[in-house]
């Protein structure tokens, strides 16, 4: 895809403390006097980034609700035959941002204008900061394309204050041994980023996130504590869900919670498989333009003439 059509075509332009919880009726769920309160609860959309076909549940809108997380798309599952023509994005800019990628299945190839080329797979989470700006060009592996396979994961973004949008860019990637998983009846929990009960990642955040991967089993709950203050989502991969309100989440369906009180409470009858997430909301203003995500039109301006003169590197070295 060539640099215009990249950016022409992108997608972003309290109760007493004698109070106890109590059953709902048949439900596996229960009210409690610090729940959090639903806002919303959208459905996913399909699409193609690339050749990429994803499944976006926001991209640039419901900032209030999801910040410091600006979009959320989940890549796959798509089968990949052995020897095939990869699925690719090719090299585009970033600035202001932090694309990550997490892999539930599969082996993707990272190559950027920072010197980095490296595979990676199953289990890793990868953060490309972009900072005042940088290129990298995004396909399915060598392993897929060896063996063929499952193409499972999410590229999810996190915002970046004001303070960091000028930053030097950086790529990092972590293993499993970065992000502690617990193992309950109920549920299996990785926490990504962030900090769970008293499992907490290794990866270091430049604003408080929280980034959970959890399987509930058959009639699973789990009870997930969350600062008042800061924004929370959920995000249903496969399996229906029951929240607050006896409220249902299907697969591929978000939840946007209130904020004002700590709780998410989390039941499924059948099992689910999800992501939990939200932080400290930045509110500052949000401009963004394809892939770049800033705090002035002008700074908007800035970044795309920054790419054009070839300050971000050169697109031609990342293919």
């Amino acid at each position: 895809m060539k640099r215009r059509q990249f950016l022409k075509g992108s997608a972003i332009v309290g109760a007493s403390l004698c109070a106890f919880p109590f059953l709902l009726g048949e439900s596996g769920m229960y009210a409690s006097p610090s729940v959090r309160k639903i806002h919303q609860i959208l459905d996913a959309s399909r699409t193609t980034v690339g050749t990429l076909p994803i499944i976006r549940a926001f991209a640039g809108d419901h900032a209030d609700y999801v910040s410091p997380y600006i979009l959320l798309d989940e890549f796959g599952p798509t089968k990949v035959t052995a020897g095939s023509a990869p699925l690719r994005v090719d090299a585009h800019p970033h600035a202001g941002v932090i694309p990550t990628t997490y892999f539930l299945k599969g082996s993707g190839h990272h190559k950027d204008s920072l010197n980095y080329d490296f595979q990676i797979g199953k289990g890793d989470f990868m953060m490309f900061s972009s900072g005042r700006g940088a290129i990298h060009m995004e396909e399915t592996g060598k392993e897929l394309y060896d063996k063929g396979g499952q193409y499972h994961g999410f590229q999810i973004w996190l915002n970046m204050p004001a303070k960091f949008k000028y930053s030097d860019p950086s790529t990092d990637v972590y293993a499993e041994d970065a992000m502690p998983t617990m193992v309950k009846p109920d549920f299996t929990a990785k926490v990504i980023l962030g900090k769970l009960f008293r499992f907490k990642s290794k990866i270091k955040l430049i604003s408080p996130a929280f980034y959970y991967h959890i399987k509930l089993n058959p009639n699973g709950r789990i009870d997930i504590p969350t600062d008042p203050n800061h924004n929370a989502f959920v995000y249903a991969i496969q399996g229906n869900l029951e929240l607050a309100d006896q409220k249902a989440l299907r697969s591929h369906q978000i939840a946007l919670y209130q904020r004002g009180e700590s709780d998410i409470n989390l039941y499924s009858k059948e099992g689910a498989e999800l992501l939990v997430m939200g932080g400290q909301p930045l509110n500052e203003p949000i401009y963004s333009y394809g892939p770049f995500v800033m705090n002035s039109e002008e700074q908007i301006r800035q970044c795309i003439k920054d790419y054009q003169e070839g300050r971000m590197g050169d697109p031609n070295k990342v293919n």
